[in-house]
């Protein structure tokens, strides 16, 4: 699958999407549903208040999450898509063992993803040398990853405010 994306949008996404208290905050509400107002802390204890800030702040401003009178914060259609993408990434490193054969979830889906970012560069490098090359052929390993980074950018494509670079600031 072809990429329509830059280097830096790739990166941004892959750091972004990989943030341990988004990927907390995420897959939280995605297994136990809404937190309702002011339980955030008490329900996310293992992170710092500014980590829950910050985690809450990303997934609001791009989409992810949204706060509902009367029920809490909530996946958007997009966040719900996002926990069935990490559910996919950390089923296939929990198959191959990475990054050990016993892992948390978030170690898993960020070592999936960092994967994910080499896999992307080099389909890109791949293609600018040679633009009939085709996704990676090999091991049963490669071929699911193959399909995993093809989930990302579908994904991805279908979320661009993710990717999006800010605008650069107007010489003064």
């Amino acid at each position: 699958m072809t990429t329509l994306f830059t280097s830096a949008e790739l990166d941004k996404a892959i750091v972004l999407l990989a943030s341990p208290p988004l990927v907390r905050l995420i897959t939280e509400i995605d297994d136990n549903g809404a937190i309702p107002p002011r339980r955030l802390a008490g329900i996310l204890h293992d992170l710092s208040p500014h980590h829950l800030r910050c985690a809450v702040e990303t997934g609001r401003g791009h989409g992810l999450v949204r706060s509902v009178p009367g029920v809490g914060l909530e996946l958007t259609e997009a966040g719900s898509a996002l926990a069935d993408l990490y559910d996919a990434t950390a089923r296939w490193a929990r198959r191959h063992n990475c990054p050990e054969p016993v892992s948390d979830f978030g170690s898993r889906v960020r070592h999936t993803f960092d994967l994910l970012a080499a896999s992307l560069a080099t389909e890109q490098a791949e293609r600018l040398a040679s633009p009939s090359t085709g996704s990676l052929s090999g091991s049963g390993r490669e071929r699911d990853l193959d399909l995993l980074r093809d989930l990302l950018i579908q994904w991805l494509t279908s979320n661009p405010q993710v990717t999006a670079l800010p605008e650069p600031e107007p010489a003064a």
